[in-house]
């Protein structure tokens, strides 16, 4: 089976996350890969309708939607929750990663629209999103954690 096909999802202030994210996949020592759906670059525009119709293409490509949830996650509206509404329209897997290493949805900082749509939140750290991505498949409703178990085995 090929690798997960991925869009990563976040605010502009945890870029640097992403980034590490990318560096995981990079390291020939950390098991932690996907295809990444993300944009290869920036954009040089402005213009909202263009930048939007770009990001659409990327995520139609993935089947599965990572958010990055950091400290102003659930109230970034123009992009951050657009983005997830074009995921869940898509009827993407949905992994929430918590910057905060909660491994479960911390509602003070997740986008609402995450509530109750059947996602799994995870901490953000190789191995469990990894697991996640390989294994977790959206449910019709809730919000999904895995168990104490699970991470144990996984060496947390």
């Amino acid at each position: 089976m090929g690798l997960p096909r991925t869009f990563v999802g976040f605010s502009s202030t945890d870029i640097n996350s992403y980034r590490l994210m990318q560096a995981w996949k990079a390291h020939e020592h950390i098991d932690f890969n996907f295809t990444d759906c993300q944009l290869a670059s920036s954009i040089n525009s402005e213009d909202e309708q263009y930048i939007k119709k770009l990001c659409r293409e990327r995520i139609n490509m993935a089947g599965k939607f990572i958010q990055i949830i950091g400290k102003d996650t659930r109230t970034k509206h123009k992009y951050v929750r657009w983005e997830l509404e074009v995921a869940i329209e898509k009827d993407c897997t949905i992994i929430g990663v918590n910057l905060d290493k909660s491994r479960s949805i911390v509602p003070e900082t997740c986008p609402p629209l995450m509530n109750n749509i059947g996602a799994i939140f995870v901490p953000f750290s190789p191995k469990i999103i990894a697991h996640a991505l390989e294994k977790f498949e959206m449910k019709p409703k809730g919000n999904w954690h895995f168990n104490e178990n699970l991470y144990q085995r996984l060496g947390y």
